[in-house]
């Protein structure tokens, strides 16, 4: 939790700044478009190899090679003198980024399968923490000089990479290895499989993770404009907004994920997390006062809360050990190719469909993923993961 927060706080800390940089340095929206997509691009091709180094190596060395590449990205970041630059400190940290799925897998090698869904909740507030004082700390430092937000989130990843490597543990557990003979799928295998295997428990979870992930920034790269149209909201005063968010985000996840995992499992809870998550993002167009927005708003943390970490867990659950940070890194790709798509299609639709239309076919998107989970618990009992429904 603490590796994951500090080096979010430390990737929030430029990201914003990132646009102001291209323009100081001459360039467009279009040059801004073009280091955002490079970050993905980068992290959508290494996801899967991490996670792959991580079932041969270990865990904490992939994890502090990320934290590595991190620190040389943010150095590249605070000299950056022309977009070239810009463009290889993006790359650079967005190959690094590529450890998201081993921090998954390190949280599902460390804890109990029934307590999986609370511990990655647990993870994903600390990293929604870091999301909101990550962008205040870069504005201060901003204030001591132009390198100064890069060279502070290094030294930030410095010290990161220090506690990491004298408290964090190895949680890969090589006992557990197969045996000799066995061959292990390579990371283009495994990507391909989520398409052929489309009724394997492990693809059907992708795919939820995937979809339900693409609405979901699709709907954020619009909201704005959304809230500007029908509110008036603007560039002052939207942060409060995001702050409400934020917070519900954090609250969820920390204090209630994992109370109501314990009543009804994660096998029901994502379920009701994807019917909350869906009407939220249908609901929030008819939205015509504060309070009506805030109770359409609220459904959004909640349900992605509900969703996100219990998918993660029965995704753990269903892989075998040995191919589970392949497989954490296969679902942060798909879900990486979502987040490229969603914003995309949003965007587009805004403008040429109307302002509704993106929160609609959102919340269709999202809702259709109830589909996936038709039949998962048999699929489970017979599947090559040999899983009983009962594990569900």
């Amino acid at each position: 939790m603490v590796t994951a927060f500090v080096d979010m706080v430390g990737l929030l800390m430029v990201i914003p700044l990132v646009p102001f940089y291209v323009v100081e340095l001459g360039g467009t929206g279009r040059v801004v478009g073009l280091l955002v997509a490079s970050y993905s691009l980068a992290q959508l091709v290494s996801a899967p190899l991490w996670g792959r180094v991580s079932d041969r190596y270990g865990r904490r060395p992939a994890l502090m090679i990320g934290l590595a590449f991190s620190i040389l990205a943010y150095t590249v970041f605070a000299f950056a003198n022309s977009i070239w630059l810009l463009l290889l400190s993006r790359m650079i940290q967005g190959a690094g980024g590529g450890t998201t799925g081993v921090i998954q897998a390190y949280v599902a090698d460390t804890a109990e399968p029934e307590n999986r869904a609370r511990s990655l909740g647990w993870i994903s507030a600390a990293t929604n923490l870091g999301v909101a004082i990550g962008p205040v700390i870069g504005s201060l430092t901003y204030a001591l000089g132009r390198p100064a937000p890069g060279l502070f989130a290094a030294g930030l990843c410095g010290l990161n990479l220090l506690f990491a490597a004298r408290y964090l543990r190895e949680s890969r557990d090589f006992s557990d290895s197969p045996e000799p003979g066995v061959q292990l799928r390579s990371s283009r295998e495994a990507l391909i499989g989520v398409v052929r295997e489309g009724g394997d428990p492990a693809s059907r979870l992708i795919w939820i993770y995937a979809s339900a992930m693409g609405a979901f920034q699709g709907v954020n790269a619009i909201l704005g404009l959304f809230l500007a149209y029908r509110f008036g909201v603007t560039e002052k005063t939207i942060g409060y907004f995001f702050l409400y968010i934020g917070t519900l985000s954090v609250l969820t996840r920390a204090l209630l994920l994992g109370p109501v995992v314990d009543r009804v499992g994660e096998s029901r809870l994502w379920r009701l997390g994807v019917v909350a998550f869906s009407i939220g993002l249908a609901a929030i167009p008819f939205a015509q006062s504060y309070l009506s927005l805030a109770l359409a708003v609220a459904l959004i943390p909640l349900g992605t809360a509900f969703t996100f970490p219990c998918v993660t867990a029965l995704l753990s659950r269903v892989v075998d050990r040995h191919e589970r940070g392949l497989y954490m890194g296969v679902q942060q790709t798909y879900g990486g190719i979502a987040r490229v798509i969603g914003p995309l299609w949003a965007g587009w639709a805004y403008e040429q469909l109307g302002v509704g239309v993106p929160f609609w076919t959102g919340g269709l998107v999202v809702f259709a993923t109830l589909l996936f989970g038709i039949g998962m618990e048999r699929a489970l009992a017979t599947g090559r993961t040999g899983l009983k429904p009962a594990a569900l």
